[in-house]
């Protein structure tokens, strides 16, 4: 039975080690955007020792690339990307602080594995609405990589941010649950 789950920003492990697959998350606070090229130049830094432009300790990273804001708007459209981009590079997040990532699709089993070992959530937003999901972000700025345009590191502030927890710290899959609902055994 999945529960319904208001929570502030950064998470700790205490919170995301209560979250299971299809609970559904209200997110409030700062979350982080990063795409897949502003995952590689983060994880060089890393692996680099080398200061990252923001704390990853309880962050949650949204793979989004915003469209640009109307006039008086935080920012545009701001639907999920594809997931699996970040695969390579999730696992480095999460081992140094990170505890969410919020995306669309599946992931692959190092992913999966991280969020075990580190307490980490996978969250899903819905593809298509990100019209919608752009009114849930109250503030928008550029806080890295500027030359990547609408891949840039972004520090968002978002109040009650529609997600569903995908992937949790106990390995469930809930693209996997849904499946094994209806396959033949």
């Amino acid at each position: 039975m999945s529960q319904t789950y208001h929570l502030t920003t950064p998470l700790t492990e205490e919170t995301t080690r209560k979250l299971k697959a299809g609970d559904i998350v209200y997110l409030s606070g700062v979350i982080y955007t990063a795409r897949d090229a502003a995952h590689k130049k983060l994880v060089d830094l890393i692996e680099a020792g080398e200061e990252l432009p923001f704390d990853l300790e309880g962050s949650i990273i949204y793979f989004v690339g915003p469209t640009p804001p109307k006039p008086g708007d935080p920012i545009g459209s701001a639907g999920p990307t594809t997931s699996y981009r970040m695969d390579s590079y999730s696992p480095t997040m999460l081992k140094h602080g990170s505890k969410g990532m919020i995306g669309k699709g599946k992931r692959n089993q190092a992913v999966k594995d991280a969020c075990k070992e580190y307490g980490g959530i996978y969250f899903g937003a819905t593809g298509g609405a990100g019209a919608l999901l752009g009114k849930q972000i109250r503030s928008a700025e550029v806080i890295a990589y500027p030359e990547l345009g609408p891949e840039a590191v972004r520090k968002l502030v978002v109040e009650d941010f529609p997600v569903t927890v995908v992937n949790d710290t106990y390995g469930n899959d809930l693209y996997q649950m849904g499946r094994d609902q209806y396959e033949v055994k």
